[in-house]
């Protein structure tokens, strides 16, 4: 409905357009034992759960016509990070120059991908040669074990007691084994010696860039804020009928 406005409007040419979704499934998500919270295919875990793919890897469609050919793919690993420079560029904006540079409009790839949770690097992805190669050095503990989610927390913590930290990381070759099935080593990979060095040198030089912050994870930052909630009628009993409540009736 929104591209079709966006044609009749006669603005489809000048129009930037990234569709994506806001992590994978959460697939401890339930109602009763109804469970509701979708399903990542062939994908490992789901959202907030580490870096796992069924988490992290999501649609990404671009329309952006006399740009960008239709029916292109773009294979190597992207972020909705990607989007910032090009949006700042189409706002007439300069960004960071101490920094690489990505982006729709100058894509150029990035040698690593990090994930960072709780002030260490979780994962890190790299691209090399049409492989890519991804290291785990934390993941959650499934609950139960084999279930491929924390049933039993209701979410999959990212620190403590709930996580486990690997020591080598556990490497996976994404190209060949996107479900993760498979952690790789010496006797399975030859280069698993030169890609984990490789790997640990960057996340040396990523961690001397890093500033400790805050826990922003913690249980009174992720419950629900009520008062920072849009809310129809009288607080704290908020209920919306799209239908029938006027826009001045919201507080």
């Amino acid at each position: 409905r929104l591209l079709d406005v966006i044609d009749k409007e006669g603005l489809k040419n000048t129009t930037f357009i990234y569709f994506a979704s806001d992590h994978g499934g959460s697939v401890e998500a339930h109602r009763g034992n109804v469970r509701l919270g979708g399903w990542n295919g062939i994908y490992k875990g789901g959202k907030g759960m580490g870096g796992w793919e069924g988490g992290i890897r999501v649609p990404g469609i671009v329309r952006w016509p006399g740009v960008l050919p239709a029916g292109i793919v773009i294979s190597e690993p992207t972020s909705i990070m990607d989007i910032f420079p090009t949006v700042v560029h189409l706002a007439g904006g300069i960004v960071p120059q101490d920094r690489y540079k990505r982006g729709f409009l100058n894509h150029v790839c990035s040698p690593f991908l990090f994930l960072v949770e709780a002030n260490y690097v979780s994962h890190i992805l790299t691209p090399t040669g049409g492989t890519i190669w991804k290291a785990h050095y934390a993941t959650p503990l499934f609950q139960p074990e084999d279930s491929g989610a924390c049933f039993e927390r209701g979410i999959c913590p990212c620190f403590g007691d709930g996580v486990t930290h690997h020591d080598p990381p556990l490497l996976f070759d994404l190209s060949q084994d996107p479900s993760e099935e498979n952690p790789l080593s010496t006797d399975t990979e030859p280069l698993f010696d030169s890609v984990m060095k490789r790997i640990g040198k960057a996340v040396e030089e990523h961690r001397k860039t890093l500033t400790p912050v805050p826990q922003q994870l913690s249980p009174y930052n992720n419950v629900w804020k009520p008062w920072l909630q849009p809310c129809c009628g009288t607080f704290p009993f908020c209920w919306c009928d799209k239908e029938t409540e006027k826009a001045d009736d919201t507080l």
